[in-house]
C-alpha cells in the first residue's frame, strides 16, 4: 500500500488518543480488499499490554463487521480528516449487508500492507493489527451501574486487542 503514505512507529503517532478515537471516530475494518467490511466506531483505545504495542476496539455482535473480524487474523483502524465526517456517518448507520459504503460513500478500500487486510486511501492515519485477544463484555464485571445504560438490549460488546503491526500516516 502506497497512496501517498509512510511508515512510522507507534510511538510517532502525534494525534491525542482520546480525540482521536472519541471525537474524530475510525473505520474498524476487516477481510480483504474483495471480501471485506467496514463500520464506524468511537470506542476503543491505543497503548502497551503483554509488553506489545496494541489497540482494542469493540463490536456488537449483531454488527455485520463482527462476522468479518471474527474470520479475520487482522483488522485495521482507519482514521480521517473531518471533512470525511458525512462518510463516517454513513458507514456508521447504514449496515454492508445492505449498502456498499465504499460506493455510497466514495471512499477507495486497498489492500494494507498487512496480507489480508483493507484500509482506505483516502485515510490520514492507519493502524494495521494483528488480532490477538478477545474477550465479551460481561454485566456482572460492570462496577459502574451507568454502563448498563449503554445496552439496554443486551447485546454486549465483544473487545478486540491488536497487536500494532504497521501505523501508517500521510
Amino acid at each position: 500500500m502506497d497512496n501517498g503514505f509512510r511508515i512510522i512507529r507507534p510511538e510517532e503517532i502525534a494525534d491525542n488518543p482520546f480525540k482521536l478515537v472519541g471525537a474524530d471516530w475510525m473505520l474498524i475494518t476487516a477481510g480483504p480488499p474483495d471480501a471485506y467490511n467496514t463500520m464506524t466506531a468511537s470506542w476503543g483505545g491505543l497503548g502497551v499490554l503483554w509488553n506489545k504495542n496494541v489497540c482494542w476496539c469493540v463490536i456488537r455482535p449483531q454488527r455485520y463487521t463482527y462476522q468479518f473480524i471474527e474470520k479475520a487474523e487482522s483488522f485495521t483502524l482507519s482514521f480521517f480528516e473531518e471533512r470525511y465526517r458525512s462518510a463516517l456517518n454513513v458507514c456508521g448507520s447504514s449496515s454492508g449487508r445492505d449498502v456498499d459504503k465504499a460506493a455510497a460513500t466514495g471512499l477507495t478500500p486497498v489492500a494494507a500492507t498487512l496480507p489480508g487486510a483493507t484500509s482506505f486511501a483516502q485515510a490520514r492515519l492507519v493502524i494495521e493489527c494483528r488480532k490477538i485477544y478477545f474477550q465479551d463484555l460481561a454485566p456482572e464485571h460492570f462496577l459502574d451501574p451507568i454502563i448498563h445504560d449503554n445496552y439496554p438490549q443486551k447485546d454486549y460488546h465483544r473487545m478486540y486487542f491488536g497487536e500494532v503491526m504497521n501505523c501508517l500516516v500521510k
